[in-house]
Formats: structure tokens, sequence, C-alpha cells
């Protein structure tokens, strides 16, 4: 499966609908105080694109948007929403969006930058998930499991937790009655486990680059490419390319790549897009450019970003870049 496939067929998006934990790989998700409806200008400001982009692909793939949770609510539905939610008293009708649908959006939306890298942690998540065989789980001793978790690496602790002792978890606890309070006791203890290590991952990540000089970043990120298969090596100064990197992916395509290292709270605005964008397109021919980081980046940067097709390497998704998680764009 790849992206072009996902944003084609119906049957492919069903398959991962219930993926819904890839929205929260890129971004935080705003809910109303229900905790479960999401509205459309909501939907908007996750996938920052206009209301009307949204509304457009509503209008273009209502019924299978219906079939995965959107929904119009009137009449006692809507009362009851409005006084949960302190929605204005003469609204006389609003549409509602459940996370399986905003995840249904993000593999329609073919030009924000979120929704593609939500369609990329998607992608990964599907290639990664196979059924792993596990034996004697009522044998479990969590002492022994939190010293082979010294042992080895986080990821891989990660990936053994989530996908396949807290599964089968779930099925015997629906499935036994008498040990269900030991049961549902044990799976919390490893969830707590689990996140414990993917916080401890990230943070760790974020604090190491936050102090990192502008050429060690930089070296940083031209080590992430090279991982990744990619051939990078430092322009010249003068160039006009600041803290750049050019090179060609691992299939041969011209990549260029431009290191911005700041405060996480500077967003990088429209003018430092513009420039690169003619700097990678024009001067470089870049079939591939990225704009990484340590950051966030405007919504009319990520809006030439999109139009101009810069891949935007915000500081989120240059956390899972670094412990591991390769760059779509780069495959």
């Amino acid at each position: 499966m790849n992206e072009e496939v996902l944003l084609e067929s119906r049957t492919l998006r069903e398959s991962v609908a219930e993926h819904t934990g890839a929205l929260d790989k890129v971004k935080a998700l705003s809910v109303l105080p229900d905790g479960v409806h999401v509205t459309t200008r909501m939907v908007a400001d996750y996938f920052e694109v206009g209301e009307t982009v949204v509304r457009a692909v509503v209008h273009d793939h209502r019924d299978e948007l219906e079939a995965n949770g959107y929904r119009v609510l009137t009449g006692p539905e809507l009362s009851c929403l409005k006084q949960l939610c302190g929605l204005h008293p003469r609204t006389r009708s609003v549409a509602v969006f459940s996370r399986r649908t905003v995840l249904n959006v993000a593999m329609l939306l073919r030009d924000s930058v979120v929704a593609r890298q939500v369609r990329a942690y998607l992608l990964d998540a599907e290639r990664n998930t196979r059924p792993q065989p596990v034996d004697n789980l009522f044998h479990i001793d969590l002492a022994a499991l939190d010293e082979r978790i010294t042992r080895i690496s986080t990821e891989t602790a990660g990936r053994l937790i989530g996908q396949t002792i807290v599964p089968v978890l779930n099925h015997l606890i629906h499935a036994s009655g008498e040990q269900r309070r030991e049961l549902t006791a044990i799976r919390e203890d490893l969830e707590r486990v689990k996140r414990t290590l993917q916080e401890r991952e990230l943070t760790g990540a974020v604090a190491a680059m936050d102090a990192m000089g502008r050429r060690e970043f930089e070296n940083h990120v031209a080590g992430l490419c090279r991982r990744d298969g990619c051939t990078v090596a430092n322009t010249e100064s003068g160039s006009g390319l600041s803290a750049g990197l050019v090179g060609r992916t691992a299939d041969g395509r011209r990549l260029v790549v431009r290191c911005e290292h700041s405060a996480p709270h500077r967003a990088v605005g429209s003018a430092a897009m513009r420039r690169f964008t003619g700097v990678a397109k024009l001067e470089y021919e870049a079939e591939v450019a990225l704009f990484v980081t340590t950051s966030t980046f405007t919504p009319a940067a990520l809006d030439l970003a999109a139009r101009h097709g810069i891949t935007a390497v915000h500081r989120a998704l240059l956390e899972a870049w670094s412990t591991g998680t390769a760059l779509q764009v780069l495959r």
C-alpha cells in the first residue's frame, strides 16, 4: 500500500480506519467538551486548511464519511449538545465528526501537509503491525519484564507491549470472568510502562536537539538523511542556502534540505519558506525539498510548503524522525 493508492481506494481506507492513533502522532486534536465530537472548524484547524476545504471533502465523500461517524445534528440531539458544550442557543444545526471521521478526512485531503504526515504514520503502522505468537501469558513476572526492558531497546519494548502483550490481554479479559480484575491490573501496569518508555524516548531526543549548535544540528539532520539511504553534503558558504544540505535520495532524486535551529516558541514564517522554495526549486531544481526546524511553522508557511511541494518537518515530526521513523518522502 502507498499514499496514492490510499487516496484513491475507499476499500483500503476502510481497512485502516480503526488506526485513529495516527492523528495523535502528528498533533493534538481538539474536541468538544463532550470528549467525542469535533466540529468543522476544529477539523480545519487540525489540518491547517480553510473550512471550505473540509466542506468540499464532505460534499464529495459524504456517504463514506457518514459511514465513519459524520453527522449533522438538529432537534433534540442538537439541544443536548448545546447544553453540554455551550454552543450558541440560536444554532440551528451543527456538523460533527468522530475521531474515525477525522482520520477519514486525513486520507482524502491531498494538499494538507498535516494530512500527508498522518497518512505517513498510518502507512508505517500498517506495515509494522504483524501478529506475533505469545506463550504463557498467565505467568507474566512484572519484575522480570522490568529487568528485560532495561536490557533491550526502548523501541523494541514499546512494540512488544503495544502490539503483542496488551492486545492478547484484552482478549483474555473479555474471555475470563474470574481473572478479569487481575488481568486488568496487569494490562494497566504494562500501559504505564509503555507510556513511560515513549515519553522518555521523545523527551531525550528533543532535549538533545535543543542543546545542539547550528552546525551540530545540521550534521544531525545529515545523519538522519544518510540513515534513510540518502547521500548529502553541506552547501558552500555564500550559496544563498543557509545551513543547507544537498544530495540525492536512495532512488536518485535531487534532494535539498534547509536546517533551522531555533527556540521551540519561534515559528518559521512564510518569508523564510518563500526564500527556501526559490533556492530549492529554482537554483537546485530539487525533486525533494525538506525544511527541517526544531520549532513549528506558521499556517501561511505551511500553505506555501503544500503549494510548492516542500516537506515541512516540524518539531513533532523531527522527534519521530530522530527516534527511528523514516520520512515518507525519502522512501
